[in-house]
């Protein structure tokens, strides 16, 4: 999707943007002596679009100049009159692509298929796709040969004319200070507080005219209405409608939540009279419907295309009420839990008596057995690719998807093509992204890449009129999170206790108290039941080239019949999901044409 455009006529910069999505507001352009920003997102908070815009625009436009990112979720350009400056938030929620050839940028868009050429494709970037669902994001590859990726928290200078003068990775500028100042031990009843201040602050920066909270009767997604809920009843001079949005399961594991969202309605509208609940019936849904849609429309492969379904749904009943944001708790599990990878820290520095009494905790607090906690948390960290290759001969035993983990070649990715275009090098790279020299710190760098709907969010938003947004994914709750002591944040047994400690006051107690979720396997199960012959027909019947190239098919289909049997688990489940979103994709690349939406000049040269 096309947002902004920036090219160059005969060496004179025009910068375009979306009229469609500007009316939306969800692009915003200022002005002013020193130049012209053009911000795709929000700045700041989504109530504020034109102050945030015009502070970019302001604090980089000064001479010398080398400010902190602002807090938000956004990618924007930024043309002054001696310089063009490119740049996406730390979150790295809004795309942004540059073309470039010989050291200059010939044409900026947030769609890498608007400046690719589809009959010049990026192997290396299938490899590093195909390492697993946290790949696309933090690397600079893309599809299409000689077509960049700006990555997340990054600033790109060029001259007027597009020459690359410099790539700097910058932090985010936090809007409050954390409560939490110092690593001095504070106690889990400063953690909450703590934390309760963060989380505050991020669900009312996120807050717009009318806001919708998606409600699935879980504490995380609970504590983020209930605290837009509160901010509804405070008022605080912004006029704010408040949707509460749920699926509806009448049948199978997933029904047994209903009780839970319907006292999660309940308390929040207590807080909220207002509010509206909107149940939206998705008992005919199943995954992998319209497959071919939600994996073959997008700029890039969509690894969790599969779920697409379910969330297109939600996402359409707050359009049509005309919602201009979707507030989620989805990124909750890793950010606001315990985090067990500080295990590894422990065995690191040699203190292995700690690490196997808290080891013992956390098996017991989690109903798992010793080994599998410190293979989990400190073996694997330590050497990821050789505990792959360990475990997959341990279970494979005959089956294409035993033993299949995160960064392993999949059975159907020949390898040839592998060893050709750099799969271990990417598997490699992977792997240290996702545990890095401190598991413990890099465990909330990657958190911020395994939220799946954002990229269908993005890819709907020109007609939903919204991001999906997700506060506990905010600079300042991590920020905070990740200076907590593990003896603040740990108690066995209880799942994310700060967060239930910090919600205390507002969770009814059978939502506070619960520790188990019904998971999503039976609607994937379905969706397998349903689709699964013409899966598999989709894979035979694939024309591209690089298909054939790429993949065994053969293989690939038996993977798809082994996981529409139940085998395997959700390591290898994802590296099919990614295959299957990669076979549609490229089978519909040539479908998509570049002409150009609607868009209006924002800078339309001289």
């Amino acid at each position: 999707m096309e947002a902004l455009r920036l090219e160059w006529d005969r060496g004179v910069p025009k910068l375009w943007a979306a009229e469609a999505m500007a009316r939306q507001g969800l692009v915003t352009t200022v002005s002013s002596r020193a130049g012209t920003a053009v911000v795709v997102g929000w700045v700041g908070s989504i109530r504020e679009r034109v102050a945030g815009a015009r502070g970019i625009l302001d604090d980089w436009g000064r001479s010398q100049a080398a400010p902190r990112l602002p807090t938000g979720d956004y990618a924007a350009v930024v043309a002054y009159r001696d310089r063009i400056l490119l740049m996406r938030d730390e979150h790295a929620r809004i795309p942004l692509f540059f073309r470039e050839s010989g050291g200059r940028v010939t044409a900026v868009s947030t769609s890498a298929r608007r400046l690719g050429d589809g009959a010049e494709l990026e192997r290396r970037y299938f490899c590093r796709y195909l390492t697993g669902n946290m790949a696309q994001p933090h690397s600079e590859l893309t599809p299409f040969a000689g077509v960049h990726r700006i990555l997340g928290g990054e600033v790109v200078e060029l001259s007027v004319t597009g020459q690359m003068r410099g790539r700097v990775l910058r932090h985010v500028r936090q809007a409050h200070d954390p409560s939490v100042r110092t690593a001095d031990e504070p106690g889990p009843g400063e953690a909450a507080k703590g934390l309760r201040l963060a989380l505050e602050h991020a669900v009312e920066r996120r807050m717009g005219r009318m806001t919708a909270c998606h409600v699935s009767g879980g504490t995380d997604s609970t504590s983020v209405a209930l605290l837009a809920a509160r901010l509804l009843a405070a008022g605080q001079g912004h006029p704010r409608d408040l949707v509460l949005l749920a699926g509806r399961f009448g049948r199978g594991e997933l029904a047994a939540e209903q009780p839970y969202i319907d006292e999660a309605m309940a308390e929040i509208r207590r807080y909220a009279p207002a509010a509206r609940p909107v149940i939206v019936d998705v008992d005919d849904m199943a995954d992998f419907d319209d497959f071919q849609h939600h994996a073959g429309d997008p700029d890039e492969p969509h690894a969790h295309a599969f779920r697409a379904p379910f969330w297109s749904r939600l996402h359409a009943a707050a359009a049509d009420l005309g919602c201009d944001t979707l507030l989620t708790g989805c990124g909750a599990d890793p950010i606001a839990d315990a985090n067990p990878l500080h295990l590894h820290r422990l065995a690191r520095t040699g203190q292995l008596r700690l690490m196997t009494s808290q080891a013992r905790d956390w098996a017991a607090g989690s109903e798992r057995g010793l080994w599998d906690i410190v293979s989990a948390y400190v073996v694997r960290p330590a050497l990821p690719l050789a505990a792959e290759r360990v475990t997959a001969l341990v279970r494979r035993r005959g089956t294409v998807l035993g033993g299949l983990g995160n960064f392993a070649r999949p059975r159907w990715l020949r390898s040839g093509f592998a060893r050709a275009h750099g799969f271990r090098e990417a598997s490699i790279a992977e792997s240290r992204f996702v545990f890095g020299r401190k598991p413990e710190q890099s465990l909330y760098q990657a958190a911020n890449y395994i939220t799946a709907p954002d990229p269908l969010s993005w890819r709907r938003a020109r007609q939903d009129g919204f991001f999906l947004s997700h506060p506990f994914l905010d600079p300042e709750v991590i920020a905070l999170m990740r200076r907590l002591p593990i003896e603040a944040a740990f108690q066995p047994g209880r799942p994310k206790a700060v967060l239930r400690e910090a919600m205390a006051d507002l969770l009814p107690p059978r939502i506070g108290g619960r520790v188990v979720k019904a998971p999503f396997n039976q609607l994937y199960a379905r969706g397998l039941r349903t689709h699964g012959d013409e899966l598999i027909d989709l894979c035979r019947s694939a024309r591209h080239p690089l298909i054939a190239e790429m993949f065994d098919v053969e293989t690939l289909c038996r993977a798809v019949r082994e996981a529409q049997f139940g085998m395997g688990d959700p390591y290898s489940w994802d590296r099919v999901n990614s295959s299957l979103a990669l076979v549609v994709w490229l089978e519909r690349l040539d479908e998509h044409s570049r002409a150009r939406r609607a868009a209006m000049p924002v800078i339309a040269g001289s």
